[in-house]
């Protein structure tokens, strides 16, 4: 089954929401109605740095999502893009379809001209550690999250 990627559209709310909420429940997150509409006015609001993309079969079911957002990379004084969010649907996994959409971040990442792309995996998902290494280095660096 052939996918293409493309940029959300304002119309697909509530086919982009089941997406959303697989993704949260694999990350172990809830998902709630607040959440959704806030993050789905972000990706709505040309000002919001997020971009947001989705991947879609030729029936037109939307099967994977990229969220993601430049931001200024200060040791280079370049930008970078940050890839908050990557999902695909259990039936297209190791199709393909979440390198798409990383090639789509790669496309808006050469208009804003940035220098580096990052994203965390889960370290569980073999899958996505497998495609992270095809495409992409481990960075030496360890992430810490602080809660507020």
């Amino acid at each position: 089954m052939n996918v293409t990627v493309r940029e959300v559209a304002e119309n697909d709310f509530f086919a982009w929401l089941p997406l959303f909420d697989a993704y949260c429940t694999s990350r172990g997150r809830r998902l709630d109605d607040t959440k959704a509409l806030i993050v789905w006015s972000w990706i709505q609001e040309p000002r919001n740095a997020l971009r947001a993309a989705v991947a879609v079969d030729d029936e037109g079911n939307l099967v994977g999502l990229v969220h993601a957002h430049p931001e200024p990379r200060t040791l280079d004084a370049s930008t970078g893009i940050v890839v908050d969010d990557l999902f695909v649907v259990e039936a297209h996994r190791g199709a393909g379809v979440a390198g798409r959409l990383l090639e789509h971040v790669r496309t808006l990442a050469a208009e804003l001209h940035a220098t580096r792309i990052t994203w965390a995996t889960d370290p569980s998902d073999a899958e996505g550690l497998r495609l992270s290494d095809e495409i992409a280095r481990r960075s030496p660096a360890v992430v810490f999250e602080m809660e507020l």
